[in-house]
């Protein structure tokens, strides 16, 4: 009798005390760690040496009568330049460059062997750009935007005197690639070409018109991204 009392008291005990089972101690999950996120930052900057390669152009007049077949020349320039790229998205970005050239005007056509002075441009150009996706460590880009040509340093040549040239806004068109080594470090070419002309006055305004320049700006050098 007593092997059958003994089983319902045990059962009895757990129906009429379920509470007792709160007793029991409780571990609550670990919290899931957050995922890591890699930092991102909109700024880059490149050091670059530039070949400046004039295409060049003129329409020159002598007391208002056009010298027929009048040209230029314009000696090309190497420099070392920076830019600074801000990135408002992932792939949509401003770039501005800065870097100062010095060149040589000659007479072409019917002036031809003629040194007519020479000058520095401090060129600065904004460019609004697209970086392409998709590539891996390799990340092109196109861009246009504006270019202001800041003329001075003017020294005429040959008997010339006042050889002054206007500072001239002209559009801009860029091509170009990135190739990074690691997070930060890449190594970059560029392309751009200008479509710049810039009025010319020599001997106090007696011969004036018009110079194209309109250069290609071929440059290679080193990325670093922040």
């Amino acid at each position: 009798m007593f092997r059958q009392i003994i089983p319902a008291a045990v059962a009895l005990g757990l129906v009429t005390n379920p509470a007792k089972s709160a007793d029991l101690p409780t571990f609550a999950a670990s919290p899931e760690a957050p995922p890591l996120v890699s930092s991102w930052s909109p700024w880059l900057v490149r050091v670059r040496a530039l070949g400046v390669l004039p295409d060049a152009g003129a329409r020159l007049a002598a007391a208002g009568a056009p010298i027929a077949g009048a040209g230029v020349r314009i000696t090309e320039s190497a420099i070392p330049e920076l830019d600074i790229s801000y990135f408002f998205t992932r792939n949509i970005a401003a770039e501005l460059i800065l870097g100062v050239t010095r060149h040589g005007i000659q007479g072409a056509g019917t002036l031809a062997g003629t040194r007519i002075g020479s000058t520095w441009i401090l060129p600065p150009t904004l460019t609004l750009q697209y970086h392409f996706d998709g590539f891996g460590p390799l990340k092109p880009y196109i861009g246009a935007g504006v270019n202001y040509s800041i003329f001075f340093g003017e020294r005429e040549r040959s008997g010339f005197t006042g050889f002054r040239l206007s500072n001239s806004f002209a559009p801009a068109l860029q091509a170009g690639f990135d190739y990074m080594l690691d997070e930060h470090w890449g190594v970059n070419v560029d392309v751009k070409k200008l479509f710049l002309d810039t009025k010319v006055k020599l001997n106090a305004g007696v011969i004036r018109g018009r110079v194209d320049i309109d250069p290609w700006i071929v440059g290679a050098g080193i990325t670093y991204k922040f």
